[in-house]
Formats: C-alpha cells, structure tokens, sequence
C-alpha cells in the first residue's frame, strides 16, 4: 500500500527510456571490457614473445654488402630507440662468438648433428612458462628454446630415414647435447634438453647466464655486436612503432607484424566503443537519478503526510532507495544476459576471422558491472537521503 501511494505519480515513458539506455550502455560496458582484456591478451604464450614485442634488425642492402653502411646496433642508437614515447623497452639479442655443434645424445634416436647458432633474450620478454628456465656453471643440463622449424628439419630427416617421426611432447624427452669451442681447439660437452618451441626466432635459445659463460670462456677476441633488437611498443600505438621501422630501414617478421597490427586496430577500436560506453552508462545513471529526484518531488504532499502519520523519514528512504535498485538490478540482469548472447556470437566471429582468443568470461568485465552496480547504489541512496529529509 506504501509503494503504491508513493509511486503512483510516475511518467512511465521517462523510466522506460532511462532504462533503455542503461542496459544497452551496460551491455557494451561489459563486452568492450571484456574483449580489449581478451584481444590484448591474444598471441601471449604462443611463442617466446611477449604482448606488443617484436624482434627487429637493420634492412640489408647493396651498401650494407659492400661493408659501406654497418648492420649492428651502437649503443646510442639503442638509447635513442629507448627514449620514444610509444616504446616500453629495447633490450639486445645477444648472439654466441663461439663454435656450437648440436647433437642427438639418445640411444632411441638415430644420430644427428649440425653446427648451429645459439642466441638469448632478456628474460623479461621470455613467454615461455617453465620454471627451468635457468642455468649456473657446474649445472649439467642447459634448458633450450628449439625453433619449430628446427623440429620439422629433424622430423624430415628422421622420415627420410624410416624412422617415426616425433611430437613436441616427445622431443622434450628426447636427450641433446651441445659442444662448446673455439679456434684454439678447446672443447666441452654439456647436455641439453627442450623446454619449448618458438615460431618467432630462427636459431636456438639458452639463457643469458649460460651465453655469458660460453662467450667469456670460448668466445674469440672478435667485439660483440648487436644485429637484432626486441622492441616492446605500448598497447594500441603499433602504427607509431611501424612508423619508425620505416624511417629508421628496420625490419621485422611479418608474422609479429601482423599480429601487432592487429591487436592495435583492434584494441583501439574496442577502446572507443569503452569509452562511448562509459558515457552512455553514466548519462543513463543521471537520467535516472534525475527520475528518482523528480519522483520524490512529485510525492512531496504524500511524504509529508506519511511523516505527520509518523512514519520515520528513514523508512522512506530506504522505500525509494529499494525501488530503484530493484530496477537497476533488473537492467543489469539484462545488459548481462544481453553480453552472453552477443559474446557468444563474437566469439565464433573472431574464430572465423583467425583469432582465437580465451572464451572464459574475464573477471574485470564482472567486475566493471558489480563497480557500477555499487556506484549507483550510493548515489541512488544519498538522493533519496536527500530527498526526503529536505521534506523532514
């Protein structure tokens, strides 16, 4: 009988509308939330490479040939590549100045050997998720990164030899070994075994620690120099990061280009309709905090009659305050189950489109719905508060 009496004076058409607005800006909310989590976190743990990073190296041309113009990185070009705006990190490739052969050391697997180049890349920008990623002088086993290709050389050969061939699984069992040497004839075996793969580097990798013992110890007095780069560029400016490779005549794989490219596209794209849904959302709020200010003024006769009647100003409050959330529990309920449908749908046309990204809901667009939720509830309580106890 309460409510009836307090909210019988409402334009229906005014609420319908507010709430309109609402859930449509709380379901796009959710969903650009969501998907800029999800697009960003597309490529990470594929490969060694981590979100927004690329491997780069100065274009080898006709001058670079003839030794006119140097293909190494100087240490103040590295620093000025540092100092951009849109570039998070630049950290060297360190390549091996010293002979490595390759082997197969496994009595199950026919003998194979190649000389090979080894390299490493600092650990912050290492994507492999393993715990043995680490070696220290006196260990008897040093963890390798392995290029797939590598994996599909081994395989050819093993095919071509009437042996089975062998999966990535199986390769992380299978027993390598590497020697180390040098122009002086010094050697040293030390076993190996894969801990992962990678589509992004063309030769094998080893830790830093392990590089640093094998180039202080066998390397030759030959200086060390930076061919390659790894560049960490800030979430959606890859094109400013293009740009630059551009001006600077540096390249990359176009496989981690495109990549980029694409999580910047479409990051910022997802990134405008967040905002616009922000707005949206927060409009749509202020129309209804404005219905439930208007509301109350409406039912100004009423609230004063209950109060002579001697109902507690507070009880009122928490009838208008209780209305309200009803109604935007209702909204949220639905901008909820609008975002499942439309994720759904969204998830089989990234797929379609080649991106295969996580389809578990994230933890922050819940979030973002349970913070608005709140938000609402505290100004939707301190309006009624207000309300009423301006007629008290």
């Amino acid at each position: 009988m309460l409510s009836k009496l307090l909210f019988r004076n409402q334009d229906k058409k005014q609420l319908i509308i507010a709430m309109i607005g609402s859930f449509l800006g709380m379901t796009f909310l959710i969903a650009s939330i969501h998907y800029l989590i999800k697009v960003n976190e597309f490529g990470e743990g594929a490969d060694i490479l981590g979100p927004n990073t690329i491997i780069v190296q100065k274009q080898v041309t006709t001058s670079s040939t003839l030794n006119l113009v140097k293909t190494d990185f100087s240490v103040a070009e590295i620093e000025k590549l540092k100092k951009e705006k849109f570039i998070l990190d630049v950290k060297p490739v360190i390549s091996n100045n010293f002979d490595v052969l390759f082997a197969t050391a496994d009595p199950l697997v026919p003998k194979f050997s190649s000389d090979v180049f080894i390299q490493t890349v600092d650990k912050d920008f290492l994507d492999v998720k393993s715990t043995e990623w680490h070696w220290k002088e006196g260990d008897t086993i040093v963890p390798i990164i392995l290029p797939r290709d590598f994996l599909v050389m081994l395989n050819t050969f093993m095919s071509a030899s009437g042996i089975p061939q062998i999966s990535d699984e199986l390769a992380k069992d299978i027993k390598f070994k590497l020697r180390l040497s040098n122009e002086n004839s010094e050697k040293e075996h030390i076993h190996a075994r894969i801990i992962g793969f990678t589509n992004e580097v063309p030769s094998i990798l080893v830790p830093e620690s392990f590089m640093k013992y094998g180039n202080d110890k066998y390397g030759n007095l030959t200086p060390q120099k930076i061919t390659q780069l790894m560049i960490s560029g800030t979430e959606s400016e890859f094109g400013k990061v293009e740009e630059m490779l551009k001006e600077k005549h540096l390249e990359s794989k176009n496989s981690q280009m495109v990549v980029g490219r694409l999580k910047s596209i479409v990051g910022t794209l997802i990134l405008v309709v967040l905002v616009i849904s922000i707005i949206a959302v927060f409009v749509s709020c202020l129309v209804l905090i404005q219905y439930a200010q208007l509301l109350i003024t409406k039912n100004a006769y009423e609230v004063r009659t209950l109060m002579r009647l001697g109902y507690a100003p507070q009880q009122l409050v928490n009838r208008f305050f209780i209305y309200f959330m009803k109604i935007f529990a209702l909204i949220s309920a639905i901008g909820l189950g609008l975002f499942l449908g439309l994720k759904f749908f969204l998830d089989q046309v990234f797929a379609d489109g080649g991106i295969y990204i996580g389809t578990e809901l994230s933890f922050y667009s819940i979030g973002s719905l349970l913070l608005a939720f709140l938000l609402f509830a505290v100004a939707s309580y301190s309006n009624a508060r207000k309300g009423i106890f301006k007629e008290f």
